[in-house]
């Protein structure tokens, strides 16, 4: 920043409309990563049966997961340095950038790499959403909007799963990367010029770039090794041991750039802060015990309960409902009770006990309790979502706001891709238990044990319990954070408006 310059004008208030816009712009951006995440699974048979490739599908999902989790942060540092607006029209643009390569690609290598390129956008849609909206608001006042990205990405898991697989098979795959340009233009056109008159709190900074790339390396190592581990290569094959060494040697590197560094990638003050620390934990294994629970449930009505693929994505909807009201009421009784802890401890608790339920009774439930009891597990685990980022938000100073809700972000999906390895490889040894089967995705193992007439409610009954105590530990981490009061007053701290 200039020190010639004179002073910026202090920040007004944004008025009413202004934040209607900014809020449904960003949440047109979400809504880009959150589908992205789940529209093209059900799509992939369609697109490697026309491509001519059915053998390296699943690089279709990795290539887009590993490029969107490992440049999360980087685009919260950028955003503290350089502005939401433009750092967000950038993310946006090279979304778009990369739907148009994925729906003109001609062959299933350049359909991996579009996917990788597209990532790299997606990677800052969620994160810039949460940031920009606490830019635009005091913590006290965006609480009551956190229900709103719980919804959207409620309805992501509804509606994305059913959108690819009407659109691949009835009109043509490619629609599902189409579909992204209107809504990311529609998105870019509402916050451009809102956008402008948010305040402004970035100081001038550095980016630690080797901090940057020893980050980027060591979570692309990791999710390479959880992608291809008990799939492509056993778990203790030379290769995925390989990867696993390499990610812990570049988390450590990473680690000593830290402590080291000048101007560190993430300020160490804020990753020490008792509030972020353990938030960011708590959502680690919350956030990750919920993508894992909606990914292995559909699973579950289809073998065990013998529901269609259609049917087993509509069963998923009470769950969701259930997180969009824990998110919705968790966020209004933050904005007006100073224990706001409480309710999601609570709902943590009941979510805890009903999913260890579950775990004893998996085989033994019909449909309808069955989704009693997920609706209550939703309702518990959507009370974490908004509490954890607003108590971050209002812990970090202005000018870190980025780069703190980035780390918040980063961590909820690297956990997400953590855990939900995890519980592959928790039923993967389920399954092996009741039979040995020749296949070595969970799909195949699948098909392999119905045909044979077994009951696999008791490999689910290892998933559940691993949810449970998935559950248990982001309770555990949420008691032990630090219960601060939240900001209230009006947002804005910094410079001026944004140019």
């Amino acid at each position: 920043m200039d020190a010639t310059a004179s002073p910026a004008p202090q920040p007004v208030k944004l008025d009413d409309a202004t934040i209607r816009t900014i809020v449904i712009g960003v949440l047109l951006a979400m809504l880009l990563a959150a589908l992205d995440q789940t529209i093209v699974a059900t799509a992939l048979p369609t697109i490697g049966r026309e491509l001519g490739d059915l053998q390296n599908i699943s690089w279709v999902v990795t290539a887009y997961l590993l490029s969107s989790t490992a440049v999360t942060p980087l685009y919260g540092k950028v955003s503290d340095i350089y502005g939401r607006r433009s750092t967000l029209l950038t993310a946006i643009t090279i979304f778009m950038i990369g739907s148009v390569a994925c729906a003109l690609a001609p062959t299933m290598f350049a359909l991996i790499v579009a996917r990788f390129l597209q990532g790299l956008g997606g990677g800052g849609l969620i994160s810039l959403a949460h940031t920009i909206i606490g830019d635009a608001m005091s913590p006290k006042e965006r609480a009551r909007y956190m229900g709103y990205f719980g919804a959207v990405f409620a309805l992501s898991s509804v509606a994305g799963p059913v959108l690819g697989g009407v659109l691949s098979q009835v009109w043509h795959w490619s629609l599902i990367f189409w579909i992204n340009i209107p809504l990311g233009a529609l998105a870019f056109a509402m916050t451009a010029t809102a956008l402008r008159k948010l305040p402004r709190n970035e100081r001038p900074h550095r980016i630690d770039f080797l901090g940057a790339l020893l980050l980027v390396a060591a979570a692309v190592l990791l999710l390479l090794a959880l992608s291809w581990g008990g799939v492509t290569y056993p778990w203790s094959s030379a290769t995925i041991l390989g990867l696993f060494g390499a990610s812990a040697i570049s988390w450590a590197l990473f680690v000593a750039r830290l402590l080291t560094a000048p101007e560190p990638f993430l300020p160490l003050g804020v990753l020490r802060d008792r509030v972020v620390a353990f938030a960011t934990l708590a959502g680690f294994f919350g956030i990750g015990t919920m993508v894992s629970l909606s990914i292995y449930l559909p699973l579950f009505f289809q073998s065990v309960l013998h529901l269609s693929a259609g049917a087993s994505g509509v069963a998923l909807i009470p769950m969701s409902i259930g997180t969009v009201i824990g998110a919705q009421t968790s966020g209004r009784v933050m904005a007006r009770v100073a224990s706001y802890k409480r309710l999601p401890i609570i709902g943590l608790l009941i979510s805890a006990l009903t999913t260890a339920s579950l775990a004893l009774f998996a085989d033994q439930l019909g449909l309808i309790p069955l989704e009693i009891l997920l609706t209550i597990i939703g309702l518990g685990l959507g009370s974490l979502f908004p509490v954890t980022i607003v108590a971050v938000q209002s812990a970090v100073a202005p000018h870190h706001l980025g780069s703190a809700t980035a780390t918040v972000n980063f961590m909820r999906a690297l956990g997400s891709a953590i855990l939900v390895a995890s519980f592959g490889a928790i039923f993967l040894a389920g399954v092996d238990r009741l039979a040995s089967t020749g296949g070595t995705s969970v799909e195949e193992k699948v098909a392999q044990a119905t045909q044979a007439g077994l009951s696999l409610g008791s490999a689910f009954s290892g998933v559940f319990a691993a949810a449970a105590i998935g559950i248990t530990i982001a309770l555990i981490f949420f008691t032990l954070m630090e219960e601060r009061p939240i900001r209230g007053g009006s947002p804005g701290h910094g410079a001026g408006a944004e140019a």
